[in-house]
């Protein structure tokens, strides 16, 4: 059987880019297609194993490497220009285009949703609200038509897999089409169980605003005796290095095996974005740390409310406050929260990815 997997774009190590990793490791014969291909040759060897995608006109465009979304208006005739006919089973990580790509009758395509595309769909008004002038004309125009097309390339896809129940929901409301939730993989055995922990709170992901690290640190800034410590970088990390308090440690990018030293440690790790899955969240529970997370989007799926953290309803500065005393109240089994981690393992997701496509190839 012909395989070839289509990726968004392969620019990072994140969260898609581990699923697509343990699909690659199911059909590590399969053809790899993205519209850019810029990854690092350490991210190469971790995602694709050394491989190079089959990438698009976009990847020669100047100034692709650093401003390739800027091309968007393009994503759609790009991602066209794929010829797969040659292959039986088509599988896309999709976000964005993905799963718009051009298949025939006589092939199986199954979509692996991360979500529908976010700015065209759900965040299309958050996106659009603080433009003005031409600019504001031209995204509208560019994002009208990638929402037309976006519904009208709907009959490509033969089955979606969801990524989580949010997801999921979004898919039935956006596309008006069933869904099969599989929970992304977790790599949990290199997350290691530590039953000991130290007087000291987590924060870990890219400072970007919509990961609402920001918040976290305002909040315990207005609770000067319980110490946080933030991982992470991105645009948002001098505007929280300037705010943060001295109970506040920024310690910006840590290698992954540092990463694992605080998630060990941590008395509990704490999470305010909307996510479609969130797998940092899981990491943290693999190594039996607690978790407190905003009560909606994956978070709200993945966190059980006083048996492996504690939930907050808004993000907002009080909502993280009166979760942190709460959890403070409560005490937690670090050896039942690694345990329950290991639903979302990396031999779990591959299984029922498995099983799922091999029910649905048996059908042709």
């Amino acid at each position: 059987m012909k395989v070839a997997i289509v990726h968004d774009w392969l620019v990072t190590d994140a969260g898609a880019e581990k699923v697509l990793k343990s699909i690659l490791e199911i059909y590590p014969n399969a053809d790899i297609y993205s519209l850019v291909d810029f990854l690092s040759d350490k991210d190469r060897y971790e995602v694709l194993n050394g491989q190079s995608a089959t990438t698009t006109f976009i990847q020669n465009l100047p100034f692709a490497k650093k401003y390739f979304r800027n091309y968007l208006p393009l994503f759609t005739t790009a991602i066209e220009t794929f010829d797969l006919s040659r292959y039986d089973l088509i599988l896309s990580s999709s976000w964005a285009v993905a799963k718009g790509v051009k298949s025939t009758s006589n092939q199986i395509h199954i979509s692996y949703c991360h979500t529908p595309v976010r700015y065209a769909w759900d965040l299309y008004d958050e996106y659009t609200s603080s433009l003005t002038g031409v600019k504001k004309l031209l995204v509208l125009w560019s994002l009208n038509r990638l929402r037309k097309w976006d519904f009208n390339t709907l009959n490509r896809v033969d089955f979606f897999i969801a990524n989580s129940k949010f997801v999921s929901e979004r898919i039935k409301r956006t596309y008006k089409r069933k869904s099969t939730v599989i929970y992304p993989p977790v790599n949990t055995k290199k997350f290691i169980l530590q039953e000991t922990k130290e007087d000291f709170y987590l924060s870990a992901s890219r400072l970007v605003s919509y990961k609402k690290t920001k918040l976290i640190v305002e909040a315990f800034n207005e609770m000067p005796k319980k110490k946080l410590i933030v991982i992470g970088m991105g645009e948002e990390y001098d505007s929280i290095r300037k705010i943060a308090n001295s109970n506040i440690e920024i310690l910006g990018y840590q290698d992954t095996k540092l990463l694992i030293s605080y998630m060990q440690r941590a008395k509990a790790f704490v999470y305010a974005a909307v996510e479609d899955f969130g797998i940092v969240p899981i990491e943290a529970m693999a190594c039996g740390t607690p978790v407190i997370a905003l009560n909606k989007g994956g978070t709200a799926e993945t966190v059980i409310d006083g048996i492996n953290g504690v939930h907050f309803a808004e993000q907002t500065i009080e909502s993280i406050i009166q979760a942190v005393l709460k959890f403070d109240t409560l005490s937690f089994q670090a050896k039942n929260i690694a345990k329950y981690a290991e639903v979302f393992s990396t031999d779990r997701f591959k299984k029922e990815m498995i099983n799922f496509i091999s029910s649905k190839l048996e059908k042709i």
